[in-house]
């Protein structure tokens, strides 16, 4: 389970995850999608209508339902997504001191890693879209994950909020889930004629050594319009570069899930 997770908002956190799991569904992995954000717009993206959202994740974090009763297929094969609405936003104030708040989510998926979930074993990965915050919702993902992954924006301030969340890793590391690691950081957004895009490069991999992706993934136009028509890009545009970046992104994660398990 990877928590795509960054507190600052727009460096593509939802991107990836549609693509992401449309990638790894495309060449032959069950995905499940957990949208955390309630905003919602992973659900949107991969047109899951809002009227049709009867059983969302706000339901499985409060206790009314079961994640199974919120999953549903999507129009990609291989790709189920459990939907977020907007009462998601409130879901820090109605938990209040609850003493499990921070791992709704952990229980939650607990018959899924048993085996008890329906279609369970169908799942080989469960990626998390977290809101743009470090709130309850991302620290419940990161207490359930056994890994995040990190996607970074080739924009000045880059290692600024980078830095900020690799503090809250640690703590959720040392207080939730000392099982927790940096699956990778993935740079989004990349333009290769923005000097200084070139320069963020540099200084994440310096920073980040081997922790940093060897795929970028490209400012491109197709990824932009395609959550407008309720489709991953690589339904809406296989073709295009940002479509190959994502599935080399899929084979590499699963490269490095293969190295992980083997060390």
């Amino acid at each position: 389970m990877l928590a795509i997770a960054n507190q600052k908002g727009g460096v593509g956190k939802t991107t990836t995850a549609i693509n992401l799991g449309t990638a790894l569904a495309a060449i032959g992995e069950r995905v499940l999608i957990i949208d955390l954000d309630p905003q919602g717009n992973a659900s949107t993206g991969l047109g899951i209508d809002r009227r049709n959202r009867r059983v969302s994740t706000y339901d499985v974090l409060i206790g009314e339902a079961p994640l199974r009763q919120a999953t549903v297929a999507t129009a990609v094969p291989r790709l189920s997504i459990a939907p977020s609405t907007l009462d998601l936003s409130g879901l820090e104030l109605e938990l209040g001191q609850a003493r499990d708040r921070a791992f709704r989510l952990r229980t939650a998926i607990a018959p899924l890693n048993a085996g008890k979930f329906a279609g369970a074993g169908d799942f080989t990965y469960v990626l998390v879209d977290c809101p743009p915050s470090l709130n309850l919702l991302t620290v419940n993902a990161m207490a359930a994950a056994h890994a995040i992954l990190v996607p970074l924006q080739c924009e000045f301030f880059a290692l600024e909020g980078l830095s900020q969340l690799l503090q809250t890793v640690e703590q959720v590391k040392t207080t939730l889930n000392p099982e927790l690691s940096i699956h990778g950081i993935v740079l989004t957004m990349f333009d290769a004629r923005n000097n200084l895009a070139n320069q963020v490069v540099a200084d994440v991999r310096e920073f980040m050594g081997r922790k940093v992706y060897d795929t970028i993934i490209p400012r491109n136009v197709r990824v932009s319009e395609a959550p407008s028509y309720g489709k991953p890009v690589l339904v809406y545009d296989l073709k295009c570069v940002g479509s190959e970046a994502y599935l080399r992104l899929a084979t590499e994660i699963i490269q490095r899930e293969k190295e992980l398990r083997a060390s």
